[in-house]
């Protein structure tokens, strides 16, 4: 039991884990080198086994970690996203599998997991998605009002554009994204369609401006969120750690007391005239 909280304190430590994160920076580099036909032609003999290697420690990496904490490693979502990055790396490079192996490139995606301030950022994604997921309903609601009156206006003269409800949610979602939106489509609707500027503005101003402060908004706010329950959780274990020390402590002065009173206890049995006068040691 001794060995493996050794060995999990081993693995887990600073100095090991910097190591996989350059081990994981140069296997990002040499999958992108691999991608080169040119850069493989030439360095390939050596990119390859280098790539394996790298591949080989992240099996024990992971191998040492099941070991030393056992059944308990599945119960980190981290723990069994390393898992099942490595277990990826590892398919066939032929069969009907092989198409796979291009998902090897998700290794670098354990820099998330390794490094704390992107493990951060990671879980404050992951805790936003609930209100994330509801302005994307509030959005859909918006493109299909949208998409009614922008169907219902310019539908007959554009019918490319906004000939159907479908193709003027995509339209407006171009429209949204600002890509080609003046010159490509709200300019030749307003040489058709003069005030069409008093559709396609306020659209604008609420799609792009007004839902993605939101989207950032409820990111932040959950950002925040985190980092008071990470500073909560960091007051309550400094306050464990401060009440066990003063136990401990009040524990001592009480067995120091004790002693100091068996010794005056003792030195008054066995010679009570040379006891002070006012009881004092």
């Amino acid at each position: 039991m001794q060995s493996r909280q050794r060995i999990g304190e081993w693995i887990e430590s600073d100095r090991i884990q910097r190591v996989i994160i350059a081990l994981i920076l140069i296997n990002a580099i040499v999958l992108g080198l691999e991608t080169s036909p040119a850069v493989m032609a030439q360095w390939g003999s050596w990119l390859v086994p280098l790539d394996r290697l790298i591949l080989a420690v992240f099996v024990v990496e992971i191998g040492l970690k099941l070991y030393a904490r056992g059944p308990a490693f599945f119960r980190s979502g981290w723990n069994v996203f390393d898992f099942l990055v490595v277990a990826i790396a590892l398919i066939p490079a032929s069969g009907p599998l092989a198409v796979l192996r291009v998902l090897r490139v998700l290794r670098v995606l354990r820099l998330m997991s390794t490094v704390p301030q992107l493990r951060f950022v990671v879980e404050a994604l992951l805790r936003a998605i609930p209100g994330i997921a509801w302005i994307a309903v509030l959005m859909l609601i918006l493109f299909y009002v949208f998409s009614v009156v922008a169907t219902g206006l310019f539908g007959a003269r554009f019918p490319e554009w906004f000939g159907s409800v479908w193709a003027s949610m995509y339209t407006l979602f171009q429209i949204m994204t600002l890509e080609s939106w003046s010159m490509g489509i709200v300019r030749p609707v307003m040489a058709e369609f003069p005030y069409a500027w008093l559709f396609f503005v306020p659209f604008i101003l609420v799609a792009t401006f007004t839902m993605l402060n939101l989207f950032i908004g409820i990111i932040v706010n959950t950002m925040q969120a985190l980092h008071e329950a990470g500073q909560e959780r960091e007051l309550a274990e400094l306050e464990r750690v401060v009440q066990r020390d003063t136990t401990q402590m009040e524990a001592e002065l009480r067995a120091v007391r004790d002693e100091v009173r068996a010794l005056r206890e003792l030195l008054a049995a066995r010679r009570p005239s040379d006891l002070p006068s006012d009881g004092s040691l």
